[in-house]
């Protein structure tokens, strides 16, 4: 046997495990990227519960409008959240939602004092927390796998492959809305 075949032995061996290692790791990232936004699911689904009983806390004080409320929460969780732009959806929606049970709250007063309302308003806002925290870890993941989609030479095997790169979750609108104002105080 030639020297010659022995490194072109030894060269398809290190390319065909490259190639293997390379899969592994895509399809890897590609997995965790899958369960990351259905953490996002359980955590909204999770919300939309939290909100829904916010809601039937708050119907004692308001009927007409937090039937209305039950309804479109009960229509919208069902919903499916597998892609960021469905997250992204969910999550303005039930910023809309909230801002009308928070708005509710405001006109009773009473409704605000109760200590039911208090804690599961504070339930919600640990939802929003949990799904804050999976929307990073969705954004991270993705950037990984993006690297490697992108990046030669793993990027020669995802597209072969087909390994396309994942769309990130975008920052709520509606909440940076209500951020304070920083240019505002500075300016004094």
């Amino acid at each position: 046997m030639s020297i010659t075949i022995i490194v072109i032995i030894v060269l398809a061996v290190i390319v065909i495990g490259y190639f293997i290692s390379t899969q592994r790791s895509l399809v890897n990232l590609d997995e965790l990227c899958k369960n990351a936004l259905s953490q996002i699911e359980v955590q909204l689904n999770s919300r939309w519960d939290a909100v829904l009983a916010l809601a039937k806390t708050a119907a004692q004080y308001a009927k007409h409008e937090s039937e209305t409320l039950i309804e479109v929460i009960k229509q919208r969780r069902g919903e499916q959240v597998n892609t960021p732009e469905a997250v992204n959806e969910q999550s303005s929606a039930l910023s809309q939602v909230m801002g009308r049970l928070i708005a509710i709250g405001e006109q009773y007063p009473d409704l605000k004092a109760a200590s039911l309302y208090k804690e599961t308003m504070d339930g919600v806002k640990q939802y929003e927390e949990n799904v804050r925290m999976s929307r990073m870890i969705y954004n991270d993941t993705a950037t990984k796998m993006n690297r490697m989609v992108r990046q030669w030479p793993s990027s020669i095997v995802a597209s072969m492959l087909h390994f396309d790169p994942k769309d990130y979750l975008k920052a709520d609108e509606e909440q940076k809305k209500s951020y304070p104002n920083l240019d505002e105080a500075f300016k004094k």
